[in-house]
């Protein structure tokens, strides 16, 4: 294995235990914010923190013909997916949620395909149909055994569709020579600005909250977010494919299933669990069969 791919691998890991821990977090800063202002403080947090270490070390502000695309960026990668997952946690359990949005990488693949030319064969087409069918048990089976369709959920599959827009995007930034650091930190501010209106209710929200919303409030904010988007672009500039990071998203419902249960006690239903399996199937197929014959 050569060091390349030793790095994309570290950071992918790496990023998706900070990502998985997320869910549980939100649930628990989400007893106190509300929805569009805690993905305003997030970003607007996140977003500041990176630029003031970016100042120390030098880091370039983007060009001005180039301030669109981190507008794009910061739409898909921290207001459509952030809100969209803030309102789906606020129903389902963490698991389902993860689940979900942990087929972002099909979603990515195929947009790349387009974007990029990165082929998907016949054994990625088969991965991505079991996959789906997974989803599609999710979004009808519902608590109690029975068939109708939860909006929540399609709220996530919002989030994992913007989130695959977000891995385009930064895959094009950084081939026109932007860092990673460059990417997360203007892709936050341009969040921050399009959710600017909620300014003044996420500050209120935040100096009237418990001590533990306001912790919840900076994990979110410096490690899931500065961090590990950080960590997350780092993979992305190693990677000769997108799909090589994006596939790691399936250990993410994993993670967050067990760190939902040790802080939460959530426990996923049966729909979660047979549709989950599937899903994970699909995706490891995807992973481990699709995108190293074809």
């Amino acid at each position: 294995m050569t060091i390349q791919k030793k790095k994309v691998i570290g950071y992918s890991l790496f990023t998706i235990f900070l990502w998985a821990s997320a869910y549980p977090l939100t649930k628990i800063a989400q007893t106190h914010f509300t929805v569009v202002p805690l993905a305003f403080l997030r970003s607007f947090i996140a977003g500041s923190f990176m630029l003031f270490i970016g100042k120390f070390q030098g880091m370039a502000l983007p060009k001005k013909k180039h301030i669109p695309l981190f507008l794009l960026a910061g739409a898909l990668g921290y207001v459509i997916y952030t809100v969209a997952m803030n309102i789906g946690l606020q129903t389902l359990p963490s698991a389902t949620c993860s689940l979900l949005v942990a087929t972002s990488p099909i979603m990515t693949a195929i947009i790349a395909s387009k974007v990029y030319r990165e082929k998907i064969g016949p054994v990625s087409w088969i991965s991505i149909f079991i996959a789906f069918s997974g989803v599609m048990i999710l979004l009808l089976w519902d608590s109690h055994g029975t068939f109708s369709i939860d909006v929540a959920m399609l709220w996530m599959l919002l989030s994992a569709a913007s989130w695959a827009g977000y891995n385009i995007m930064t895959r094009k930034l950084v081939a026109m020579g932007y860092t990673s650091a460059q990417i997360t930190c203007f892709s936050m501010l341009g969040a921050a600005l399009w959710l600017c209106f909620s300014a003044m209710q996420g500050f209120r929200e935040m100096v009237t909250g418990e001590p533990k919303h306001f912790l919840a409030l900076l994990y979110l904010a410096i490690i899931s977010n500065a961090v590990g988007c950080i960590l997350w672009a780092k993979a992305l500039a190693y990677a000769e494919k997108t799909s090589e990071v994006a596939n790691f998203m399936f250990l993410s419902p994993l993670l967050s299933t067990l760190m939902s249960f040790l802080l939460l006690h959530e426990v996923p239903g049966m729909g979660t669990f047979v549709g989950g399996a599937i899903i994970i199937c699909g995706l490891l197929l995807f992973n481990l069969k699709g995108q190293k014959k074809e």
